[in-house]
Protein backbone atom coordinates (compact mmCIF):
# COMPACT_ATOMS: atom_id res chain seq x y z
CA UNK A 1 0.00 0.00 0.00
CA UNK A 2 1.33 3.67 -0.76
CA UNK A 3 2.41 5.98 2.36
CA UNK A 4 2.23 9.45 2.14
CA UNK A 5 4.94 10.28 5.10
CA UNK A 6 2.99 12.66 7.44
CA UNK A 7 -0.52 13.40 4.94
CA UNK A 8 -3.63 11.07 5.63
CA UNK A 9 -5.13 9.07 3.09
CA UNK A 10 -8.35 10.00 1.91
CA UNK A 11 -11.42 7.40 3.03
CA UNK A 12 -14.24 6.39 0.79
CA UNK A 13 -17.96 4.67 1.41
CA UNK A 14 -18.71 1.66 -1.41
CA UNK A 15 -22.02 2.08 -1.99
CA UNK A 16 -23.65 -0.36 -4.96
CA UNK A 17 -20.26 -0.69 -6.50
CA UNK A 18 -19.47 3.07 -6.42
CA UNK A 19 -16.40 4.29 -4.48
CA UNK A 20 -17.91 7.75 -2.32
CA UNK A 21 -15.10 10.03 -1.20
CA UNK A 22 -15.26 13.50 -0.04
CA UNK A 23 -12.69 16.67 -0.51
CA UNK A 24 -13.44 20.04 1.60
CA UNK A 25 -11.52 23.39 -0.25
CA UNK A 26 -10.87 25.04 2.69
CA UNK A 27 -8.28 27.92 4.63
CA UNK A 28 -5.94 26.05 6.17
CA UNK A 29 -3.34 26.44 8.96
CA UNK A 30 -0.12 24.17 8.22
CA UNK A 31 3.08 23.61 10.45
CA UNK A 32 5.76 23.44 8.21
CA UNK A 33 8.02 23.28 10.60
CA UNK A 34 7.72 22.88 14.70
CA UNK A 35 5.66 26.33 15.33
CA UNK A 36 5.98 27.71 12.37
CA UNK A 37 2.79 28.49 10.42
CA UNK A 38 1.54 29.08 7.54
CA UNK A 39 -2.32 30.13 6.46
CA UNK A 40 -2.86 28.49 3.04
CA UNK A 41 -5.54 26.59 1.39
CA UNK A 42 -5.07 23.09 1.28
CA UNK A 43 -7.96 19.93 1.54
CA UNK A 44 -9.56 18.37 4.47
CA UNK A 45 -7.43 20.68 6.58
CA UNK A 46 -3.82 19.69 5.04
CA UNK A 47 -1.52 20.88 2.72
CA UNK A 48 -1.30 19.24 0.33
CA UNK A 49 -4.64 17.30 0.52
CA UNK A 50 -4.95 13.82 1.23
CA UNK A 51 -3.96 11.20 -0.97
CA UNK A 52 -6.41 9.50 -2.93
CA UNK A 53 -6.15 5.57 -4.04
CA UNK A 54 -7.94 4.15 -6.37
CA UNK A 55 -7.91 0.75 -8.45
CA UNK A 56 -8.00 0.79 -12.61
CA UNK A 57 -11.66 0.23 -13.20
CA UNK A 58 -13.20 1.57 -10.67
CA UNK A 59 -16.11 3.75 -10.97
CA UNK A 60 -15.93 6.62 -8.68
CA UNK A 61 -17.70 9.85 -6.69
CA UNK A 62 -15.79 12.86 -5.25
CA UNK A 63 -17.63 15.22 -3.82
CA UNK A 64 -16.04 18.47 -3.54
CA UNK A 65 -17.27 20.79 -0.87
CA UNK A 66 -15.89 24.48 -1.44
CA UNK A 67 -15.39 26.23 1.91
CA UNK A 68 -13.48 29.24 0.88
CA UNK A 69 -14.44 32.76 0.13
CA UNK A 70 -13.84 32.34 -3.99
CA UNK A 71 -14.73 30.15 -6.36
CA UNK A 72 -13.30 26.91 -6.82
CA UNK A 73 -12.81 23.53 -8.97
CA UNK A 74 -10.61 20.14 -8.90
CA UNK A 75 -8.89 19.31 -12.09
CA UNK A 76 -8.28 15.07 -12.01
CA UNK A 77 -4.42 15.52 -13.41
CA UNK A 78 -3.37 12.97 -16.38
CA UNK A 79 -6.60 11.10 -15.75
CA UNK A 80 -8.89 10.70 -18.42
CA UNK A 81 -12.04 12.10 -17.48
CA UNK A 82 -14.87 13.35 -19.04
CA UNK A 83 -14.81 16.46 -20.21
CA UNK A 84 -17.51 17.83 -17.94
CA UNK A 85 -15.61 16.10 -15.25
CA UNK A 86 -12.21 17.85 -15.89
CA UNK A 87 -12.19 20.65 -13.44
CA UNK A 88 -11.36 23.87 -15.90
CA UNK A 89 -14.99 25.48 -15.89
CA UNK A 90 -13.14 28.50 -17.49
CA UNK A 91 -12.68 26.65 -20.68
CA UNK A 92 -14.87 23.04 -20.65
CA UNK A 93 -18.41 22.58 -19.72
CA UNK A 94 -17.22 21.37 -16.38
CA UNK A 95 -18.75 23.69 -13.92
CA UNK A 96 -17.30 25.85 -11.31
CA UNK A 97 -17.59 25.41 -7.52
CA UNK A 98 -18.84 28.31 -5.83
CA UNK A 99 -18.65 29.19 -2.07
CA UNK A 100 -20.90 26.83 0.23
CA UNK A 101 -21.67 25.17 -3.05
CA UNK A 102 -20.56 21.15 -3.84
CA UNK A 103 -19.66 19.11 -7.23
CA UNK A 104 -19.65 15.62 -7.29
CA UNK A 105 -17.18 14.97 -9.51
CA UNK A 106 -18.23 11.12 -11.02
CA UNK A 107 -16.01 8.97 -13.06
CA UNK A 108 -14.66 5.05 -14.18
CA UNK A 109 -11.09 4.87 -14.22
CA UNK A 110 -10.12 4.13 -17.44
CA UNK A 111 -6.05 4.52 -16.88
CA UNK A 112 -3.64 2.15 -15.47
CA UNK A 113 -1.79 1.76 -12.57
CA UNK A 114 0.03 5.37 -12.05
CA UNK A 115 0.89 8.08 -9.89
CA UNK A 116 -0.86 11.23 -10.75
CA UNK A 117 -2.48 14.59 -8.79
CA UNK A 118 -5.30 16.46 -8.07
CA UNK A 119 -5.45 20.62 -7.87
CA UNK A 120 -7.51 23.14 -8.47
CA UNK A 121 -7.77 24.48 -11.90
CA UNK A 122 -9.86 27.76 -11.18
CA UNK A 123 -7.66 30.82 -10.64
CA UNK A 124 -4.67 28.75 -10.41
CA UNK A 125 -2.43 31.54 -10.15
CA UNK A 126 -2.99 32.16 -7.28
CA UNK A 127 -4.70 28.81 -5.85
CA UNK A 128 -2.10 26.45 -6.61
CA UNK A 129 0.04 28.80 -4.99
CA UNK A 130 -2.26 28.54 -1.68
CA UNK A 131 -1.31 24.69 -1.81
CA UNK A 132 -4.65 23.20 -3.37
CA UNK A 133 -3.75 20.01 -4.41
CA UNK A 134 -2.51 16.54 -3.32
CA UNK A 135 -1.79 13.13 -4.91
CA UNK A 136 -3.78 10.79 -6.95
CA UNK A 137 -2.93 7.05 -7.53
CA UNK A 138 -4.28 3.85 -9.20
CA UNK A 139 -2.77 1.19 -7.93
CA UNK A 140 -1.13 -1.23 -8.97
CA UNK A 141 -2.28 -5.01 -8.21
CA UNK A 142 1.14 -6.82 -8.89
CA UNK A 143 2.87 -4.43 -5.90
CA UNK A 144 0.87 -6.14 -4.03
CA UNK A 145 2.15 -9.12 -4.64
CA UNK A 146 5.62 -8.58 -2.64
CA UNK A 147 7.66 -7.04 -5.36
CA UNK A 148 7.40 -3.64 -3.90
CA UNK A 149 8.23 -3.59 -0.11
CA UNK A 150 7.68 0.09 0.90
CA UNK A 151 5.71 2.51 -1.51
CA UNK A 152 5.99 6.01 -0.98
CA UNK A 153 4.49 9.42 -2.69
CA UNK A 154 5.63 12.75 -2.04
CA UNK A 155 4.11 16.21 -2.99
CA UNK A 156 6.70 18.68 -4.12
CA UNK A 157 5.28 22.67 -3.61
CA UNK A 158 6.60 25.91 -2.56
CA UNK A 159 5.92 29.35 -1.11
CA UNK A 160 6.44 33.00 -0.44
CA UNK A 161 6.26 32.89 3.70
CA UNK A 162 5.40 36.86 4.23
CA UNK A 163 6.85 38.64 7.14
CA UNK A 164 9.87 36.46 8.04
CA UNK A 165 13.41 38.36 7.38
CA UNK A 166 15.86 36.75 4.69
CA UNK A 167 18.22 34.72 6.70
CA UNK A 168 15.81 34.39 9.96
CA UNK A 169 13.27 31.89 11.64
CA UNK A 170 11.04 32.76 14.30
CA UNK A 171 7.82 30.63 15.70
CA UNK A 172 4.72 32.01 14.53
CA UNK A 173 1.54 31.89 11.81
CA UNK A 174 2.17 33.39 8.79
CA UNK A 175 0.32 34.28 5.53
CA UNK A 176 1.67 33.39 2.29
CA UNK A 177 1.91 35.24 -0.97
CA UNK A 178 0.63 33.13 -3.88
CA UNK A 179 1.66 36.13 -6.57
CA UNK A 180 5.19 36.35 -5.46
CA UNK A 181 8.24 34.93 -7.35
CA UNK A 182 10.49 35.17 -3.72
CA UNK A 183 9.79 32.05 -2.57
CA UNK A 184 11.30 30.78 0.58
CA UNK A 185 10.05 27.58 1.72
CA UNK A 186 10.35 24.37 -0.36
CA UNK A 187 8.27 21.27 1.04
CA UNK A 188 7.79 17.58 0.50
CA UNK A 189 4.36 17.02 2.10
CA UNK A 190 3.54 20.02 3.87
CA UNK A 191 7.32 20.09 5.66
CA UNK A 192 10.40 21.42 5.12
CA UNK A 193 13.53 19.53 6.59
CA UNK A 194 14.22 18.29 9.32
CA UNK A 195 10.59 18.43 9.75
CA UNK A 196 10.24 15.83 7.50
CA UNK A 197 9.48 11.92 8.36
CA UNK A 198 11.71 9.60 7.08
CA UNK A 199 11.43 6.91 4.67
CA UNK A 200 11.98 3.81 6.55
CA UNK A 201 13.67 0.64 4.61
CA UNK A 202 14.78 -2.73 5.77
CA UNK A 203 18.17 -4.33 4.10
CA UNK A 204 17.05 -5.91 0.65
CA UNK A 205 13.94 -4.36 0.41
CA UNK A 206 12.98 -3.14 -3.31
CA UNK A 207 11.49 0.68 -2.62
CA UNK A 208 9.15 2.93 -4.97
CA UNK A 209 9.05 6.73 -4.44
CA UNK A 210 6.69 8.67 -6.37
CA UNK A 211 7.11 11.99 -6.30
CA UNK A 212 4.30 15.06 -8.09
CA UNK A 213 4.91 18.49 -8.63
CA UNK A 214 2.33 20.86 -9.03
CA UNK A 215 4.37 24.33 -8.15
CA UNK A 216 6.39 26.99 -10.03
CA UNK A 217 9.85 25.44 -9.70
CA UNK A 218 11.17 22.28 -11.22
CA UNK A 219 13.64 20.16 -8.38
CA UNK A 220 16.06 17.91 -9.29
CA UNK A 221 15.49 15.37 -6.71
CA UNK A 222 19.02 13.75 -5.71
CA UNK A 223 19.42 10.25 -3.95
CA UNK A 224 22.51 9.62 -1.75
CA UNK A 225 24.68 6.18 -1.60
CA UNK A 226 21.92 4.30 -4.50
CA UNK A 227 21.21 3.98 -7.74
CA UNK A 228 17.44 4.40 -8.93
CA UNK A 229 15.51 3.51 -12.19
CA UNK A 230 12.75 5.26 -13.57
CA UNK A 231 9.66 3.09 -14.06
CA UNK A 232 6.90 5.57 -14.73
CA UNK A 233 6.82 9.14 -16.19
CA UNK A 234 3.07 10.71 -15.65
CA UNK A 235 1.00 7.77 -14.68
CA UNK A 236 2.27 6.04 -17.54
CA UNK A 237 4.73 3.04 -17.35
CA UNK A 238 8.26 2.86 -19.16
CA UNK A 239 8.90 -0.13 -20.39
CA UNK A 240 12.10 -2.12 -18.94
CA UNK A 241 14.50 -1.50 -22.27
CA UNK A 242 13.88 2.22 -21.83
CA UNK A 243 14.45 2.92 -17.99
CA UNK A 244 17.38 4.48 -17.27
CA UNK A 245 19.37 4.09 -13.91
CA UNK A 246 20.24 7.50 -12.44
CA UNK A 247 20.73 9.14 -8.80
CA UNK A 248 19.46 12.56 -9.87
CA UNK A 249 15.98 13.09 -11.52
CA UNK A 250 14.42 16.38 -12.42
CA UNK A 251 10.98 17.15 -11.96
CA UNK A 252 9.10 19.71 -13.52
CA UNK A 253 6.00 21.19 -12.38
CA UNK A 254 2.80 19.47 -13.92
CA UNK A 255 5.12 16.04 -13.93
CA UNK A 256 4.75 13.06 -12.17
CA UNK A 257 7.55 10.64 -11.55
CA UNK A 258 7.83 6.67 -10.18
CA UNK A 259 11.52 5.69 -9.36
CA UNK A 260 12.55 2.17 -8.24
CA UNK A 261 15.69 1.16 -5.72
CA UNK A 262 17.16 -1.46 -3.79
CA UNK A 263 17.93 -0.66 -0.38
CA UNK A 264 21.69 -2.25 -0.73
CA UNK A 265 23.52 0.27 1.25
CA UNK A 266 22.74 0.66 4.96
CA UNK A 267 22.86 3.91 6.67
CA UNK A 268 20.77 7.38 6.83
CA UNK A 269 21.10 8.65 3.69
CA UNK A 270 19.47 12.08 2.31
CA UNK A 271 16.92 12.36 -0.90
CA UNK A 272 16.28 15.91 -1.61
CA UNK A 273 16.28 18.97 -4.06
CA UNK A 274 19.78 19.70 -5.73
CA UNK A 275 18.93 22.97 -5.97
CA UNK A 276 21.19 24.88 -3.14
CA UNK A 277 18.35 27.11 -2.63
CA UNK A 278 15.49 24.69 -2.41
CA UNK A 279 17.78 23.09 0.46
CA UNK A 280 17.12 26.09 3.28
CA UNK A 281 14.40 27.50 5.13
CA UNK A 282 14.49 31.11 4.54
CA UNK A 283 18.01 30.96 3.40
CA UNK A 284 19.13 29.80 6.84
CA UNK A 285 22.33 28.09 7.32
CA UNK A 286 20.77 24.55 8.50
CA UNK A 287 19.95 22.25 6.23
CA UNK A 288 16.17 22.47 5.41
CA UNK A 289 13.55 22.73 3.00
CA UNK A 290 12.87 19.74 0.32
CA UNK A 291 15.06 17.49 2.13
CA UNK A 292 13.82 14.28 3.75
CA UNK A 293 15.78 11.26 4.08
CA UNK A 294 16.01 7.18 3.59
CA UNK A 295 16.76 5.31 7.05
CA UNK A 296 17.58 2.17 7.33
CA UNK A 297 15.66 0.22 10.52
CA UNK A 298 18.05 -2.33 11.07
CA UNK A 299 21.35 -2.93 8.58
CA UNK A 300 22.34 -6.70 8.09
CA UNK A 301 24.50 -8.34 9.99
CA UNK A 302 24.36 -5.54 12.66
Amino acid sequence: MVTTPDVPTLPYVLRQGIKYFELVAEPVRQQILPGLFIHGWGYNGTIPGPTILVKPGDDVCIRVYNRLEVPTSVHWHGLDVPNVMDGVPEIEPSPRIDPHHYFDYQFRITNGPGTHMYHTHFQSVIQEMMGLGGGFIILDPSDCEGYIQRDYFFMLQEFHVKNLPKGELHPGIYDIDPLSDRLNFFTMNGRCFPFTTPMEVDTGERIKIRLGNIGMMAHPMHLHGHQFIITASDGNPIPAAARLKKNTLLVATGETYDIEFVANNCGIWPFHCHVPHHMSNNFTPPTGGMFTTVRYRQCSGS
